[in-house]
């Protein structure tokens, strides 16, 4: 049997949409094996235990790539990152998914394989990269093949996740999306963009809360989620030194100055004033991205 962990991701972080992503330390545990025959799937809704589960066609997807026959597989899917709510777990998924299959297959995939045929999948690369890389990513399309690099943040830096207590599909949040934007406005996100990956890389904290202003898509699916201008006031009143959605929502990502020790209680007590019920997780950078234990059952009699 083989054990992949995948971390959370957190995409477009302002202006960089669709190419810019960071792994953060929350994560999904798969675990997958070859059987003789079938298809066995838990750990997640009954809706999900099926040929359509995203996790059994990433597999799926690699197998094909790399000339594999499985007889049949079982599955198992757990872990902490919530569903539809911009925190990358369709991206986790298609990770986890397409590195149990070349693990299975020893189909010799390398890193940049795996990041372009998940990408693939996935549509783009801002998640899937990160979520194989770890640290924060830029990258593109050229092709079929995803150009990346890793972005070096500057230490001192933390995040607060805030997470309501809806779901909110990447469908949905795509459709409000104008079809076309004003030239002025693909300037402006350029411009911050440009910003906020100096801030970052420089240590220039007090310049983010410039840097990671959007015009592209949170003006529109904010409109999606209740209290959203509120809460991104209240995030910056109780000290953050920049706020964005999360992917396409409905979290709301603070980022912190690790001695911002106050953030928590003083959003915890707001959003209880407001009567919603929202989760509040502490974040930190995921350095490592997905990685595989083999072996787990044997590993675990040790």
């Amino acid at each position: 049997m083989i054990e992949v962990k995948v971390p959370a991701t957190s995409a477009n972080i302002g202006p960089g949409f669709d190419c810019l992503g960071l792994a953060l330390n929350i994560y999904n545990i798969f675990k997958a094996e070859e059987i003789e025959n079938g298809i066995e799937i838990s750990g997640c809704d009954e809706e999900f235990r099926n040929e359509d589960n995203l996790f059994y066609k990433s597999m799926i997807k690699t197998f094909e790539i790399i000339g594999y026959k499985a007889k049949g597989l079982k599955i198992e899917i757990g872990g902490d990152i919530p569903v539809s709510r911009g925190l990358g777990s369709s991206a986790s998924c298609i990770v986890g998914g397409v590195i149990a299959a070349n693990e299975i297959s020893k189909g010799g995939l390398n890193r940049e394989d795996i990041i372009n045929i998940c990408a693939k999948i996935e549509g783009h690369p801002d998640n899937t990269t990160p979520a194989v890389t770890g640290g924060m990513t830029a990258s593109i399309m050229k092709g079929e093949d995803v150009i990346f690099d890793k972005i070096n943040i500057y230490d001192g830096l933390e995040f607060c996740a805030i997470i309501p207590d809806f779901k909110l599909s990447t469908e949905r949040a795509r459709q409000v999306l104008p079809k076309i934007i004003p030239y002025s406005d693909g300037v402006y996100n350029l411009s911050r963009t440009a910003l906020l990956i100096s801030s970052l890389i420089n240590g220039n904290f007090d310049l983010i809360r410039h840097g990671i202003d959007d015009r592209m898509h949170q003006i529109y699916r904010g409109s999606l989620i209740e209290n959203y201008e509120d809460v991104i006031e209240k995030c910056y009143d109780f000290g953050a030194v920049g706020v964005f959605l999360s992917g396409a929502g409905p979290t709301i990502m603070a980022v912190l100055r690790e001695d911002n020790e106050s953030f928590l209680n003083c959003m915890e007590e707001f959003l209880k004033s407001i009567n919603k019920k929202w989760d509040i997780k502490k974040l930190k950078i995921d350095i490592e991205g997905a990685r595989v234990i083999k072996d787990l059952y044997k590993n675990n009699k040790k």
